[in-house]
Order: C-alpha cells, then structure tokens, then sequence
C-alpha cells in the first residue's frame, strides 16, 4: 500500500509540472514519430521486396551467363574441328555460283517467253469479250493456265436433246470464228457437256454420243465460217465433268455446256522453249 501511496504522490508531482498544452504538443509529436516510423517500416519492407526480386534476376542472369560461356566456348572449339577452304575450293565455289547464275539469265528468259504468251492470251480475251458479247450471262470468257475459255450454255446452241445447232449459235459462233480466223497460232477445241439424264432419242446410244455429236456440230459450223479445219478439235466429254452436282433442273442446266477451248499449239510452243534454250547453250559457248 505505502508503494502506491507513493506512485501515485509522484504521479502528481509530475502532472503538476507538466502543463495541459505542453502534454498535448508532447502527444503530437509522439503521433508524427510515429507516422513517420510507420511509413518508414512500409519503405523498409518494400526495398526488402525489391531487393529479393532484384537477387533473384541477378541469379538468373548469373546462370544465362555461364550457359553462354559454355555455348561460346563449344563454338570455339568446333571452329576449330571447321576444314579450312582450299584455293581449289573456292575455285569450285565460285564455278557453282556461276552455274546458278546462268541457270538464273535461263529461267529469266523463259519466263519472259511465257509473259509474252500470256500477253497474247489476255488480249485475245480481250478481243473475245468485245466481239461474242460477254453481257451474255449464258456466255462466260476466262483464261485458266494459260488457256481461254469460252463457254455456251446449250440453250443458246442447241434444242434439248438436240445436236442440230440453233439460229441463235450461228450469230455467237461467227463471232467466235472472226477471232479464232485472226489467230493462226492458236488451234481451237471444240468441248462439249451433257448432264446425267440418260439419253435415249433416236440411233444415238447415250450422252457420249450426245455430247461428241455436238461438238462435231459445233466444228463443222466453224468450218463452214471459215475456220481452217486443221486447226479444229472436237472433243465429247458426256456427263463425267460436272460443274456441279445433277440434283435439280437448275444445275443440270450448268453442266449442259459446250466449252471452246483456245490454246497455243503445243508442238510450237515447244519449239520456241526448244529455240530459246538453244540460243542460251550457243551463248554459253
């Protein structure tokens, strides 16, 4: 008892020497300390976050170093195992790139020979559409590998079942023919299309027949406009090549077409890459 009598007497004391305003101006700067300590704390955690993360890249990097140091030293000594180029070697070397370099001016020359082809190509579409009248939507005008197509829906050439060619054909064909006469490079087939509804009309057997009796057809007719026959082929394709499938009225329609086909001689194609290859031997010698 007589030790707290005392504490608390000396407690007195003390609250007697300090005043109200002194002990508040003591709480506030304890609070600031404190604040300051707290963020102080925050500070010292993440540098020591930082610091982990930054220990544990130089780790890494540690480890990428040394796995290059190997790499580069396995590349050292593999150069070294490396067969060093004879004078011989280089010569050959050199020889090779010559070889592809002619190779290149060779395959330079003939793409040429096929651009001017194509060339061609493209113009006689050209010509084709202004003269057969490519608003036609039964008239379609397309090159494919270097080839022009022109294909006729049947309607316009013959009555169904019919290889007799219409009075209608005669205006498209003397069209087709004024162009083909103006291309005495150029043969023309003749590719005709049935669809798959058999035929049975007349002493014909089947589509086949069908079909190899309207190109025929359509060949003499270009005969008889003026067409040199030697440069006319004549080509039945029954109902094996579809466009699409024969499940409706409407797509056997597609199939039944007769397509010609205007394309460069091939033997005299052949000889000019023949000419070509030749010129680059002799130029080579």
């Amino acid at each position: 008892m007589k030790k707290i009598a005392i504490l608390l007497a000396i407690v007195g004391v003390l609250g007697s020497c300090v005043s109200k305003k002194q002990y508040a101006e003591l709480e506030a700067k304890q609070k600031k300390t404190q604040d300051l300590l707290n963020t102080a704390t925050v500070k010292l955690n993440a540098c020591e976050t930082d610091r982990a993360t930054l220990q544990a890249k130089l780790s890494a990097l540690r480890e990428r170093l040394d796995d290059l140091k190997k790499t580069n030293k396995a590349l050292i000594e593999s150069s070294k195992d490396l067969t060093i180029l004879t004078k011989m070697g280089a010569q050959n070397l050199e020889k090779s790139l010559e070889s592809l370099r002619e190779k290149d001016i060779k395959i330079s020359r003939l793409q040429d020979a096929l651009t001017k082809k194509d060339s061609v190509m493209v113009a006689l579409v050209t010509s084709l559409k202004k003269e057969v009248g490519i608003n036609d939507p039964d008239i379609e005008i397309n090159v494919e590998k270097g080839v022009v197509f022109i294909s006729i829906a049947d309607k316009l050439l013959f009555k169904s079942g019919s290889y007799h060619i219409s009075n209608r054909a005669n205006e498209i064909l003397q069209k087709v023919a004024t162009v083909v006469k103006g291309k005495p490079d150029f043969e023309c087939m003749v590719e005709s299309h049935t669809d798959n509804v058999p035929y049975k009309k007349g002493v014909l057997l089947d589509n086949w027949d069908l079909s190899v009796k309207r190109a025929t057809s359509v060949v003499r007719k270009l005969q008889e406009l003026g067409v040199n026959p030697a440069k006319l082929i004549a080509a039945g394709r029954g109902e094996y090549v579809p466009l699409v499938d024969n499940s409706t009225a409407e797509n056997r329609a597609k199939n039944r077409r007769t397509r010609v086909i205007i394309l460069p001689k091939i033997d005299e194609f052949y000889d000019m890459i023949e000419k070509e290859m030749k010129s680059l031997v002799e130029e080579g010698n």
